[in-house]
């Protein structure tokens, strides 16, 4: 472990400036367009590794990227996976607002941390390895998704049925806090969309002809509201609520958008149950209830092996390395859920996900290489 971060200290700058080139790269979910062009320079970098590179092409969202480093015989039986995401929750020409730049130790701008950071620690990884000679047993899967930042609709299945060959998943979302804490355990998230239909009326004329469907709304919500219990990992939070059409109307229409996680399997399940449940409040209104969990919880279970087996090459390196449990979904919740072993938060160490204070400490750069490289050649 020594000897492998004592070669990637001196390539510190060549990973700083390579995650400033993928941060310009701009790769906002939605635009199928500017993931595509991210996603291009990423391939590049694998194809100049000598890796085998093949994209998964989508209709309506960015490409996905795989990328598969195998012994060179190509007979491995056993694989493993590695995670992570092009696309960032940044809006087209966010750069100009927050341009890449470097200060005080830190890297900054949109998607250093989340996860450009994780991209080229898992490149770096690799020329390490090469430097020292390892010629993997095991066939190792990088994949590299467009759409994890909006739900992982296209790419699911093409992880579930990744992580279902593989020994084990390591997922390159950002590492949690300043000491650089890996993810042993995440909530399972999901959305529920309320809709109330209730009967218009003027407001002023006639109210009493109407039943108002903002307020049928607003009467579930201080129920759902109970449901809360931090405690045991369960939240309940209503994010969104739109409705009416002008004040001097009974609103006949509303609907609210509901984040709800949980911390273990059957609490999901027994709160969907209790959404399914709702019933009417105000006399003759009408209420659907859509949607659910769309991410399973990720349970330490499937985590502490491999944990343990990434503390120790930390503390070969002379660094701690802790865990944690997080609110937070990604798409290690899946490949978890298949009961295959995975580790979460490998990525970068920094903070300000999603935020215009986003940014990767510059040295941890290479000793996260380094743990990653671990990983791969003692798996």
């Amino acid at each position: 472990m020594r000897s492998l971060l004592s070669w990637l200290r001196p390539h510190e700058g060549a990973m700083t400036r390579l995650l400033g080139g993928f941060a310009r790269a701009e790769s906002p979910s939605f635009d199928k367009a500017a993931v595509d062009r991210f996603g291009r320079i990423v391939a590049a970098e694998w194809k100049r590794r000598g890796t085998s590179v093949t994209l998964l092409r989508q209709s309506h969202r960015g490409d996905h990227i795989r990328a598969e480093w195998h012994p060179r015989n190509n007979r491995a039986r056993e694989q493993i996976l590695v995670l992570g995401h092009l696309d960032t929750v940044y809006a087209a020409g966010t750069i100009a607002q927050m341009p890449f730049r470097v200060s005080r130790g830190r890297a900054w701008g949109p998607g250093t941390f989340d996860m450009k950071g994780g991209l080229v620690i898992a490149l770096y990884a690799v020329d390490a390895l090469a430097a020292a000679g390892f010629v993997p047993k095991k066939r190792i899967v990088f994949l590299w998704t467009s759409d994890e930042e909006i739900g992982s609709e296209t790419s699911r299945g093409v992880i579930e049925s990744e992580a279902r060959r593989s020994n084990a998943v390591l997922v390159l979302e950002p590492a949690l806090g300043l000491d650089g804490r890996v993810k042993t355990g995440r909530k399972g998230v999901g959305e529920i969309e309320l809709i109330a239909t209730g009967r218009a009326a003027h407001a002023g004329l006639n109210p009493e002809d109407g039943i108002n469907a903002i307020e049928e709304i607003a009467l579930q919500i201080a129920r759902i509201a109970q449901w809360t219990e931090p405690r045991r990992g369960i939240t309940v939070n209503a994010g969104m609520i739109e409705g009416g059409t002008r004040t001097n109307v009974i609103p006949e229409r509303a609907r609210a958008l509901i984040d709800v996680r949980a911390s273990r399997p059957e609490d999901m399940r027994a709160l969907e149950q209790k959404f399914r449940a709702l019933r009417p409040i105000l006399k003759g209104a009408k209420l659907e209830v859509r949607g659910g969990f769309s991410r399973p919880p990720m349970e330490r279970k499937t985590s502490v092996a491999l944990y343990e087996k990434a503390r120790t090459l930390s503390k070969e390196m002379g660094i701690t390395l802790g865990e944690a449990f997080v609110g937070g979904g990604s798409d290690g919740n899946f490949t978890a859920a298949l009961g295959v072993p995975t580790l979460d938060g490998l990525g970068a160490i920094g903070e300000g996900a999603h935020s215009p204070r986003e940014n990767v400490v510059v040295r941890a750069l290479p000793e996260r290489a380094a743990l990653m490289a671990g990983l791969l050649a003692s798996l």
